[in-house]
């Protein structure tokens, strides 16, 4: 299973990031797919879950989140995680600050979904 996709939820589409239980080089190299997907888009049309359950995260692995979350900016419309608790509190606030995006944190999967669907 691709760990970088789209899925369709009540007819829209979601690209989902699952990170889930990766490691810290996965996570990085993960990254960079996830940049060249969102930027192939139109602009402000990309509803993003990235689901971090289980994640570890490097000082790079981070970094390189940091960078993609600058560059996909122009190109996603909204952006949900699931399982956040894996990523440190203070690594989340600088990936918010950093990016200057905001990053809602949900429960479960299709929390985030439903949130990202509303209009």
């Amino acid at each position: 299973m691709d760990r970088v996709r789209f899925i369709t939820h009540h007819g829209k589409t979601i690209l989902l990031v699952d990170l889930s239980n990766c490691s810290a080089r996965e996570v990085l190299k993960l990254a960079g797919k996830v940049q060249g997907i969102v930027t192939a888009q139109p602009p402000k049309s990309v509803l993003t879950l990235s689901d971090l359950t289980g994640a570890q995260f490097s000082r790079d692995a981070f970094t390189r989140m940091k960078e993609v979350a600058v560059f996909d900016r122009p190109y996603v419309k909204r952006a949900a995680m699931v399982g956040a608790e894996s990523l440190p509190e203070v690594f989340y606030q600088a990936l918010k600050t950093f990016s200057r995006r905001e990053f809602p944190r949900f429960e479960t999967r299709e929390e985030a979904l439903e949130w990202l669907v509303r209009e």
